[in-house]
């Protein structure tokens, strides 16, 4: 992928050429340049400070990316202004959208705090996506894939162009569906996307609705490094077991899941100095997924013990379903005046978010008690009011110099009540788990910064940004019942510096990311034994990256960037669950390790990409290369508990031609992985302590690892009329 700083419209959340913030703009070629089939996070790996991640190995189905080290939970995801994050888990799952890519006009990444944003706050990054322009003439469009793991990919686009010199239409459908490189790890999406709008003098409204459906197979259990030699495709999920032994898989291991957006945007120019926008937006949600728990207690799920003959079962294996039902929405704007060398914005919006969580137990082995087609053994509901506003501005200082300041006001409003799908083994009597969170959070996050023009060729810029953030739906469900977690802050300085001429482009951007409070996994239990986020009182990311790009000839160019980091925990206090060292039974206790200073978990210090792309009389080829250097599961940063450094390649080659009728053909493929490295990209560790008769202990390691696939080929066609 080639990712070039490019002037960009204007809009309430972006970032411009004058903006003081860290900031990438990836176009709408560029990502069709690669859009054969995977999901959003692998279009975006070769963006600076960037990783992807793939549950199934491939790039289809569940994927993640983090930013700097930051997870999903912590990067901001807009489009056209509007939240996608879930306003509960703060996740977004781009397999609930897929193929969004062949609908949208550009992607913009803010790393760090970046500019005030709507929604989920950004901790790490922030993605703004707008959907597509809409065309003056008409056109038709028809694209497939086909490739290893038997991948598909089938797209059809028709657009109306401009109709009576005021209207215009556009409509997408998208499927896509793999096998998967793991086993079972299979994905079927379905996905659409439509638009109508009206134009007249400074107005523009337009009505857009798109959404996806998915079902795919559970890749979410790791493999051992063992496996990762022996049997790398295996995937765990979905074991039916007798007797510790493995007979065979339950076929209905799937998640499944429809969403559906509504968005409604009006867009109104005031003369040449104001600028209106208002959008109105709803999102549908509804899922589900199945899961085959072996020998499982039935207590837990407000089931009765049932005998066989005299023998009281208390346990057995059982097929649970959990389902979710939410709706979300709400309303954004911005009001923007430019003069000369101001421009000033005030926007912000309120959006309503209510998710249902309640569980089913579909079957049960050998179960001679009556069970209910709809036996329900936990719900509770999720209730959220997030309201923003801010007011950002800049000001040409002196001759050379932007003055930049933005602050914002954020409140957040949480309940959830019912009960928890855990059962409370503490309890007396005992019961599940009871949920009842009644938080509220003020939150104010200022943002300065300058940016200087030394001439048209130079440029540097220099922020302070303050950040918070609220804790997620698991920091409470998973958290201590006697206590809440605290909300986080964020303090983040960015110095850059850029130059850029005709052929040439380099850039070097230093940052300081300072946490308090920051929530981690650190191995402590919660009171019925389940792994917990606590807050830490002081961590920080520091680092440099670095970008260049060249204009080698006309249809050559090379563009490279690299991260070097140090991302680091003060004073860490983790925990791990203590085993006999004999025995190996578990001593229900734990032993607390003091670490010190510790790098923090998935931070590799040091990610760099390569793209190298030609285009010349039709033909295209881009080769793009990614290193990263050792990442740990945890924070004891122990080796066996790591990710080992990986470096990885990909070709991707076209030829686009025309024919009669047609006005263009593109045919080509893609090669994944070309030198067939064999790596992982994501992972847990499971380390405890050993204890033996003297109560002394050793440390002992068992994580697991998410593969990724081999060198692996995707052909492609296309037809644009």
């Amino acid at each position: 992928m080639v990712v070039n700083l490019q002037n960009v419209e204007v809009t309430a959340t972006r970032a411009t050429q004058t903006t003081p913030v860290a900031f990438t703009n990836i176009s709408k070629q560029q990502l069709a340049a690669i859009n054969h089939g995977k999901d959003m996070p692998s279009l975006l790996a070769s963006s600076p400070s960037v990783l992807t991640t793939s549950d199934a190995g491939a790039g289809i189905g569940y994927s993640s990316i983090r930013v700097r080290g930051t997870d999903a939970t912590r990067i901001n995801i807009t489009t056209n202004d509007i939240p996608m994050n879930d306003a509960e888990s703060h996740e977004i799952y781009w397999v609930n959208t897929p193929d969004f890519a062949s609908s949208l006009e550009d992607v913009q990444i803010q790393r760090g705090v970046g500019t005030s944003t709507n929604g989920a706050g950004a901790f790490g990054a922030s993605v703004n996506m707008r959907t597509q322009r809409f065309s003056l003439n008409p056109y038709a469009e028809m694209s497939g894939s086909y490739g290893s793991f038997n991948t598909n990919k089938e797209t059809f686009k028709v657009g109306s162009g401009l109709i009576g010199g005021h209207w215009n239409f556009d409509a997408r459908i998208s499927h896509i569906a793999s096998d998967g490189y793991r086993d079972r790890a299979s994905s079927k999406l379905h996905s659409y996307f439509a638009q109508a709008g009206y134009f007249g003098g400074q107005t523009s409204v337009r009505l857009i609705t798109f959404g996806g459906k998915e079902t795919t197979y559970h890749a979410w259990d790791g493999i051992s490094r063992e496996e990762l030699t022996t049997n790398r495709t295996y995937n765990p999920n979905g074991e039916i077991k007798r007797d510790g032994e493995v007979i065979g898989f339950y076929k209905d291991q799937t998640d499944n899941y429809r969403q559906t957006h509504y968005q409604l945007l009006w867009n109104q120019g005031f003369g040449t100095k104001w600028h209106w926008n208002l959008g109105l937006h709803y999102t549908d949600g509804f899922g589900y997924y199945q899961e085959y728990k072996n020998a499982r207690t039935l207590q837990e799920y407000k089931l009765e013990p049932f005998y066989i003959g005299e023998t009281k079962v208390k346990k057995s294996s059982l097929v649970r379903k959990k389902n979710v039902d939410s709706g979300f929405g709400g309303a954004v704007f911005s009001l923007t005046y430019k003069e000369d060398d101001l421009s000033s914005t005030l926007g912000g919006g309120i959006n309503k978010y209510a998710n249902d969580h309640y569980g089913n137990v579909i079957w049960v082995e050998n179960y001679l008690n009556a069970l209910d087609a709809d036996h329900e053994y936990y719900r509770n509901k999720g209730e959220k009011l997030d309201f923003n506003l801010y007011w950002k501005a800049s000001v040409k200082a002196f001759s050379k110099m932007v003055a930049y300041a933005d602050l914002q006001y954020r409140h957040i409003g949480y309940k959830i009540n019912g009960e928890n799908d855990k059962w409370d083994w503490t309890a007396s009597p005992e019961h599940m788990q009871v949920l009842n969170v009644d938080e509220k959070f003020d939150f104010f996050n200022p943002k300065v910064g300058l940016h200087y023009d030394f001439n048209r060729h130079n440029v540097a810029y220099a922020s302070y940004s303050v950040a918070h953030k609220e804790p997620t739906r698991n920091n409470y469900t998973d958290g201590l019942m006697s206590e809440h977690p605290k909300a986080e802050t964020l303090q983040d300085w960015e110095l850059g510096y850029t130059f850029r001429n005709e052929r040439f482009t380099a850039g070097v951007n230093f940052y300081y990311m300072k946490y308090d409070d920051q929530l981690v996994l650190n191995g402590k239990l919660n009171e019925i034994g389940e792994l917990m986020a606590e807050n830490v009182p002081d961590s920080y990311r520091m680092g440099v990256e670095l970008q260049a790009g060249v204009k080698i000839t006309d249809w050559l160019r090379w563009d490279i960037n690299g991260t070097l980091s140090r991302n680091r925990i003060k004073n860490y206090v983790g925990y791990v669950s203590n085993y006999d060292a004999d025995t190996w039974d578990d001593l229900y206790s734990q032993t607390a390790v003091e670490k010190g200073n510790t790098t923090i978990a998935f931070s590799p210090s040091f990610i760099g990409n390569s793209v190298l792309a030609f285009n010349l009389k039709g033909f295209s080829a881009q080769f793009t290369s990614q290193y990263v250097s050792r990442q740990y599961l945890d924070n004891f940063e122990n080796r066996d508990d790591s990710l080992n450094p990986y470096f990885v390649s990909h070709l991707h080659l076209a030829y686009t031609f025309k024919l009669p009728h047609v006005k263009a053909v593109s045919v080509g493929c893609s090669i994944y992985n070309i030198f067939n490295e064999k790596y992982e990209t994501n992972g847990y560790s499971q380390t405890c302590a050993l204890v033996d008769k003297s109560g002394s202990y050793t440390l002992y390691s068992d994580p697991r690892f998410y593969p990724m696939a081999g060198t692996n080929v995707l052909a492609h066609l296309s037809f644009a009329f």
